[in-house]
């Protein structure tokens, strides 16, 4: 099985907010980013986000797909929308210090977001019917998959660069997992 996992293309975020689930708008000039993206249309199965930011693209080249909500950005909870700036400050160091363990109020910390994607890549590369998939998810999960296929420290996280419209693919042959591309 060969599985492309699309990040969406980037946001209009002037004001530097705290969005993962919420809805963000796409860039005004959205379809000109659309229209850089070259991906083929012989997908078995394609599956998006249920984000506007995400199933605007599936739409856009006119794909037939589903929509799972275990591969939503992380919920930021009551940080959602706030400035990255205004959240207070006691919350959020305690974040920064373990965003792994540490959540807002009312939102999920890192170990549950990678136990909800995970739920969703075990039954997706559980499929034996599936030659080509295409996932149009965000850059949390995309980053959580690869860190489950290569097994490092999920603080480590963040060192890998997920472009905005750019796609990873990778390759799923019996017990062998291997990721072809990143970012292209």
């Amino acid at each position: 099985m060969e599985i492309h996992l699309i990040r969406h293309t980037a946001v209009e975020n002037p004001d530097n907010l705290c969005y993962g689930f919420a809805e963000m708008s796409l860039r005004k000039n959205y379809v000109e980013d659309f229209k850089l993206i070259s991906i083929d249309k012989d997908f078995d199965f394609i599956i998006s986000s249920p984000s506007q930011r995400c199933h605007l693209l599936a739409k856009y080249f006119q794909l037939n797909y589903q929509t799972d909500e275990r591969i939503k950005e992380m919920n930021f909870g009551d940080w959602e929308l706030q400035k990255w700036t205004s959240i207070p400050e006691d919350e959020i160091n305690l974040w920064y210090e373990d965003f792994i363990n540490v959540k807002a109020t009312n939102g999920e910390n890192l170990l549950e977001m990678q136990t909800r994607v995970s739920k969703f890549w075990n039954e997706l590369i559980s499929k034996e019917s599936i030659n080509k998939v295409l996932i149009v998810t965000h850059a949390g999960v995309i980053r959580l998959i690869l860190q489950s296929i290569l097994q490092f420290p999920l603080e480590n996280m963040f060192n890998i660069q997920i472009g905005y419209g750019k796609r990873t693919v990778i390759d799923v042959r019996e017990e062998l997992i291997s990721i072809k591309n990143i970012n292209v």
